[in-house]
């Protein structure tokens, strides 16, 4: 995955892929401007250019329509979703070459043009019927616009975690669905960043579980 992006960043990258899904060209950068409240097409031009910088869009400069959107199918009723199977310690904790699947979801499933996945290791999560080997849908989200209770996928000392988020007086506490794990107190750990809000779950029946189920 590419590096993150900001708040505004995110608003603009959903708006280019909505607008050419509805309209088969992109918008010009004084649409842009105009839909975000944006005076100065400068600052338009600077928040494309950081969306290209980080490997989210093409664009030509010298044309006002000059965006080409990367890795996504723009088919009207699907966006294309890269899975992890790992992330990497440091920064960018998500890596294109750590990418072990790509999905074609219906776009009323993901609403982030950003949003990705991430393969579930353990039992953890079970109590939320979130099980080993599930594949979960996570949308890029600031801490600041979580919400106790949220579960969220982050990265702990290298290595990502889903569980449900708390914070109180400062304090951000991670909580497994199991009663066999323990809280985590995220404080104890000089390698923390929250990846996002987890929005969906993908499940996959191996053909020796279709045949119990039958």
């Amino acid at each position: 995955m590419p590096e993150p992006l900001s708040k505004i960043e995110r608003r603009i990258l959903n708006y280019l892929v909505d607008y050419l899904k509805d309209n088969t060209y992109q918008p010009s950068i004084r649409e842009i401007g105009k839909r975000f409240s944006i005076k100065s097409t400068k600052t338009v031009s600077e928040h494309l250019q950081s969306l290209a910088d980080k490997g989210h869009i093409e664009r030509d400069a010298s044309r006002s329509r000059g965006v080409k959107i990367l890795g996504m199918n723009l088919a009207p009723a699907v966006v294309t979703v890269p899975f992890y199977g790992k992330i990497a310690a440091g920064k960018p904790a998500l890596m294109r070459e750590d990418v072990s699947d790509r999905l074609e979801i219906d776009r009323k499933l993901v609403a982030s043009a950003d949003a990705f996945g991430l393969e579930i290791k353990g039992d953890s999560m079970e109590g939320m019927g979130i099980l080993h080997g599930d594949m979960v849908l996570v949308e890029p989200v600031d801490e600041g616009d979580l919400r106790d209770g949220d579960i969220v996928a982050a990265r702990l000392g290298g290595e990502s975690t889903v569980k449900r988020y708390f914070s109180h007086g400062g304090q951000v506490m991670l909580e497994p669905a199991n009663s066999s794990y323990a809280p985590i107190l995220v404080r104890e750990y000089d390698d923390f960043e929250i990846l996002g809000r987890v929005t969906g779950l993908v499940r996959r029946f191996t053909a020796e579980q279709t045949a119990i189920a039958t």
